[in-house]
């Protein structure tokens, strides 16, 4: 069973930053497509950004593009994100998942297996 738990998140104002974690167990995560998703209060659950089981490949939603960073540490069995100039729609609830299918990462849908339980993130002046 793999297991992902994240971390990193917290309340912070517009034009900050943020590193969110997500911390792999169970199974080496090199074998995974990882992605992260948000859910905002009221709305569907989001891609953000996904990443290729090498950690070669990356996709970003449009509204982050330029801002966030997804990146891999396979040794580690570490996944993060970098979210810089962040802004109070970047708001909700983030959460690491993974997938055995190496396809998942280009798609980037919440079609994933594992998921961990989430850690907010509140943009707000």
């Amino acid at each position: 069973q793999l297991l992902l738990v994240e971390s990193g998140g917290g309340l912070v104002q517009p034009g900050d930053s943020l590193r969110l974690s997500c911390a792999a167990s169970g199974y080496r995560v090199g074998y995974y497509s990882i992605g992260w998703f948000r859910q905002a209060p009221g709305k569907e659950r989001e891609a953000v950004s996904c990443i290729s089981n090498s950690g070669y490949s990356t996709k970003y939603a449009e509204s982050v593009k330029g801002r966030f960073t997804i990146s891999r540490d396979n040794i580690k069995n570490m996944v993060y994100l970098q979210m810089n100039s962040l802004k109070p729609e970047d708001t909700g609830l983030y959460y690491c998942a993974a997938d055995a299918r190496d396809t998942r990462w280009y798609v980037c849908d919440t079609d994933f297996g594992y998921w961990g339980q989430g850690t907010q993130v509140t943009v707000s002046s």
